[in-house]
């Protein structure tokens, strides 16, 4: 499959926000044009509950029909339902709840109090990952998936020197020695991020720096990884400090 890749450099995170939310509305509206549903991967953090909030309030989020988007996440904390540091509360309390979207079309990764393990987590969501695929496609396929990274330079909850890097058959696993609190986590594989017909990868601020640069300048951290049909880097200049290879 042939992948194209872009890195575009906004002069400060307020802005990143600001162009990411109405690139995501563009593009969907887009998508939309051609097929629906349409099926998008969510993140976590703080520059991307930012975006959320930017879609939420754009005039322009009129040009989506929000009924007709499917919305999943790249990853997910093991913790109970509603709990705080959940991405799937996070995006909730930004935007989707007030799009007031189908329950149905809204597929959060399966919480502590609903299962019993990461590896059953994983199971529920792989199965209703179904519904995201196709009879011609061996790994569901998504039309966005929206990714931020960590200073280590992972991406969902695929870090550094974990097996789960490797995994070429699950489109979902669950990862139960995270390095970074809470341990246990559900994450999409490489094989589904590498199909979606977009992703981006979102990072604010300097201390993303050394990870942004790793990631492009390298092919040993889980970021360099990324490889979308379409892979856009959308970076404020704190976190493009570091790069040496692109032209700004």
């Amino acid at each position: 499959m042939s992948s194209d890749r872009s890195v575009v450099v906004h002069s400060d995170a307020e802005e990143l926000a600001t162009a990411t939310a109405a690139r995501l509305i563009n593009t969907v509206a887009d998508a939309q044009a051609d097929h629906r549903p349409v099926h998008i991967a969510l993140t976590g953090g703080r520059i991307a509950a930012t975006v959320y909030r930017h879609v939420l309030e754009s005039p322009f989020r009129t040009a989506v029909n929000w009924n007709q988007v499917h919305f999943w996440w790249g990853d997910e904390r093991f913790l109970p339902s509603g709990n705080a540091d959940r991405n799937e509360t996070q995006a909730r309390e930004a935007f989707l709840d007030a799009l007031e979207i189908d329950p149905e079309h809204v597929h959060p990764m399966p919480a502590a109090d609903a299962v019993d393990t990461v590896e059953e987590a994983a199971a529920v969501y792989a199965e209703e990952l179904n519904v995201a695929g196709h009879e011609s496609r061996v790994m569901p396929h998504f039309d966005l998936i929206l990714l931020g990274i960590g200073e280590d330079a992972h991406v969902a909850s695929l870090f550094p020197g974990h097996k789960v890097l490797d995994e070429k058959e699950k489109s979902v696993v669950g990862v139960r020695t995270a390095p970074k609190p809470p341990s246990e986590r559900t994450t999409l594989t490489f094989p589904v991020l590498n199909s979606a017909t977009e992703v981006w990868v979102i990072a604010s601020g300097g201390g993303k720096a050394e990870a942004v640069s790793s990631a492009l300048e390298a092919d040993d951290v889980p970021a360099a990884q990324v490889n979308g049909r379409t892979t856009r880097w959308l970076v404020d200049r704190d976190a493009a400090g570091d790069l040496h290879r692109f032209d700004f």
